[in-house]
């Protein structure tokens, strides 16, 4: 099937994967190249846009992705988000509460204010479409389905989501065989991951002193990134 504005990234993710040497998990990098666009964006035209700041206003960001904005070095974007993003809370946690002698207005106030975030909610629509995607060119391309079987793992919250899309998304034959590739990338996976854990920890007695790493010696952040999603630093 010829490439559109949306097979194009799952198939340069997929293609990116198969290929590297580091086994890594093709939705991990969808996420970072989602992730990456909308922290550009935020931080640049759209950040002048008013129903996206009336949004980001209402949403506000977590920690981590103040962090992320913070090291992308736009200091003034930051700040004018910061600007408009302080007055919201301002005005819903302090000056519309006019009576709240025992804080609990407050308190259900910051709630809602503080347990969301916008960077996350746009990404994690975005990514939902990459699964479903996903699921609709496994089904109707050849070529993708060999590119899926060369994958070397995915994540084990990616994998979930993915067998979630592909039960709602493929008939039960098709299903059933689609799990059966999938999860035959995942049992190969994690059975050299444990040995190699397993050697990792070995290696630390001296009786294993002279005897070779092998693909051990970066097992515990492979670990992480299975175990957790996203890229641990090596």
């Amino acid at each position: 099937m010829p490439e559109t504005i949306y097979t194009i990234p799952i198939n340069e993710a997929f293609d990116k994967t198969s290929e590297s040497e580091t086994p890594c998990c093709p939705f991990c990098e969808l996420y970072d190249m989602l992730e990456n666009n909308a922290l550009d964006a935020v931080l640049g035209a759209a950040m002048m846009e008013p129903d996206i700041r009336i949004e980001t206003n209402r949403l506000g960001f977590c920690r981590g992705h103040f962090n992320k904005m913070y090291e992308k070095g736009n200091r003034l974007g930051l700040a004018l988000i910061l600007e408009s993003h302080i007055a919201e809370v301002n005005d819903k946690v302090f000056k519309k509460i006019l009576f709240d002698a025992k804080g609990e207005k407050s308190e259900s106030a910051i709630e809602k204010i503080s347990g969301t975030c916008y960077l996350c909610s746009k990404i994690s629509g975005s990514l939902s479409k990459m699964f479903s995607n996903t699921i609709y060119i496994w089904e109707t391309d050849d070529e993708f389905r060999r590119k899926f079987k060369k994958q070397r793992c995915f994540c084990l919250p990616h994998y979930r989501r993915l067998l979630e899309y592909g039960r709602s998304g493929l008939g039960k034959k098709d299903f059933a065989d689609f799990f059966e590739v999938a999860k035959g990338i995942e049992r190969k996976y994690i059975d050299s991951l444990n040995e190699d854990v397993s050697w990792f920890c070995k290696k630390f007695d001296y009786r294993y002193d002279n005897e070779p790493w092998g693909n051990a010696k970066d097992s515990v952040p492979r670990a992480l990134d299975f175990l957790s999603g996203g890229k641990t630093e090596r």
